[in-house]
């Protein structure tokens, strides 16, 4: 269960603001809240000040998602919006606007338009068939090549070269991308409803 620490209210609230990235900090656990599924060429954004899902933009090629994709709650990357999440692993679909729980593998360290625009790679945390993916290793050679291409090529035939992986880290990376992230939620996006 989610643990919302608000008591109950005829104002819907907002999980990208009030959950906590870390589910259990201690586990590597977050929470992630899903806007697209695996083989979807459509590309979905929770809307930051609503938390209504939206569809962004219908894609601009035939390349569909390799994996499951969302946003961590109260953070914030560099390209103005929350830390994106690849879910990889994912077996059944699952429902786009749901909260999920999810561990984190690693990260690709991106760039979009000359903006970091990083994506923490995680599994869910309570699906017994991916308690052997411990780092993103685990997922082998042909992720990495997936994954760096699609990214590299989602925007091509409207915006040639400007997706360019930088590479793939650690667990450990992930974590501090994460926090990073927390601290400019509360930096930056906070601070401007003072």
């Amino acid at each position: 269960m989610a643990n919302i620490k608000y008591k109950p209210s005829k104002y819907m609230l907002n999980l990208l603001h009030v959950l906590s990235a870390f589910v259990n900090e201690k586990d590597d656990v977050i929470n992630t809240i899903v806007e697209i599924n695996a083989g979807s060429i459509n590309k979905y954004e929770t809307i930051t000040e609503s938390g209504q899902l939206k569809l962004d933009r219908v894609g601009y090629s035939s390349l569909a998602y390799p994996f499951a994709y969302g946003a961590i709650p109260q953070t914030w990357d560099y390209d103005g919006d929350p830390l994106d999440v690849e879910i990889v692993n994912v077996i059944e679909p699952l429902v786009p606007g749901c909260l999920i729980e999810a561990r984190v593998i690693g990260v690709m360290k991106f760039e979009d338009g000359g903006e970091v625009d990083d994506k923490i790679i995680a599994v869910l945390s309570d699906d017994k068939r991916s308690d052997h993916i411990k780092s993103i290793d685990d997922l082998g050679e042909q992720f990495k090549k997936e994954t760096t291409y699609f990214w590299e090529h989602i925007k091509y035939l409207k915006k040639p070269g400007t997706g360019i992986t930088k590479g793939f880290f650690d667990k450990k990376e992930a974590i501090k991308v994460i926090k990073e992230c927390e601290k400019r939620y509360v930096d930056i996006y906070l601070k401007n409803f003072d």
